[in-house]
């Protein structure tokens, strides 16, 4: 099939400012096979609050270097003005925006007691709003144009891990803004997807205490430039899948999936019922997968299709 190229195409990848970064090594890949490229940051690092700085002009200026096209953009995605600035720059400078990467985030890692509702505001808003406000923006001038992707940045911690909780939460919540995204965006043009990506990042470092010689191996393993192939594949004209999760860490790319298990039906079902029948409940064999990749729409609920959503008024 040839080497997949972005010529023509205009993506903005936010939070890309930092070195090692996820993010940067998103932005350089696009740049690297054709792609424009917005690399928004707005410095303050991956805790948010400028102990380790990002410095997207310093990645601009690596791709220029290595000959590609990149603009910088030092605005927020955690309120809607900011947010609509962001791809306001990729229209000034081109015309359009195709990709849109939301790679943006903060990482605070506190017990759920702990951590004040300062940081909480701000993981949240960052996260999961940041998330809303970019793809409300760009939405428009993709569904105008007849095409799009979009991949959304979630993480593994929203599965459960120590300290990771309240970050979890608003990433499972990306994955449900991920989900119905791809329902709606199917008849647009619209292809959007989720992936959760393993490496060894400046975050990393700052956030955990890593013994050095397990700190040298997961550099070694695990390099964030790995990760960007991945989602370099979901930004692409050949990407056929929406609402999916992909994860990637370390060369590997696997899928997670939802699914049912066949579970237990009672019509006079009762308490006693449920717990006596938990090990049916658990068992995963069979399992129903829920959604196919390819077609977002196609997996549909049906006792969803009896729910006519009545017009919209606006508070």
């Amino acid at each position: 099939m040839g080497e997949a190229r972005f010529d023509g195409k205009v993506a903005i990848v936010t939070g890309a400012g930092v070195n090692p970064g996820m993010g940067r090594t998103y932005a350089r890949l696009l740049a690297e096979r054709g792609a424009k490229v917005v690399v928004n940051d707005l410095g303050v690092g991956p805790d948010g609050r400028g102990s380790v700085r990002a410095d997207p002009d310093a990645v601009v200026a690596e791709i220029v270097n290595d000959g590609g096209t990149a603009i910088v953009d030092h605005h927020s995605v955690a309120d809607e003005a900011s947010a609509r600035a962001v791809v306001q720059t990729a229209l000034d400078s081109w015309g359009r925006v195709d990709i849109l990467v939301n790679n943006a985030g903060v990482g605070i890692v506190a017990g759920f007691e702990e951590i004040s509702a300062a940081d909480l505001q701000t993981m949240i808003t960052v996260h999961l709003f940041g998330n809303i406000w970019m793809c409300r923006a760009a939405w428009p001038h993709m569904r105008e144009a007849g095409y799009g992707r979009i991949v959304n940045i979630t993480s593994g911690g929203m599965l459960g891990l120590p300290g990771l909780t309240l970050y979890g939460a608003a990433k499972a919540g990306i994955l449900g803004l991920t989900r119905g995204l791809a329902r709606e965006g199917q008849p647009l043009g619209i292809r959007v997807n989720a992936l959760s990506p393993g490496g060894a990042t400046v975050a990393a470092e700052h956030s955990y205490v890593i013994d050095p010689d397990a700190l040298r191996a997961f550099k070694e393993a695990c390099p964030p430039e790995l990760v960007a192939p991945a989602v370099a594949y979901l930004c692409h004209d050949s990407c056929e899948i929406s609402g999916t999760l992909l994860n990637a860490s370390a060369g590997r790319v696997w899928t997670t999936v939802f699914a049912d298990t066949a579970g237990i039906h009672d019509p006079a079902l009762t308490i006693e019922g449920v717990r006596d029948h938990v090990g049916e409940l658990l068992d995963t064999e069979p399992l129903t997968v829920l959604g196919d990749p390819r077609d977002p729409m196609g997996a549909r609920n049906p006792q969803a299709d009896l729910f006519v959503p009545k017009p919209y008024r606006s508070a």
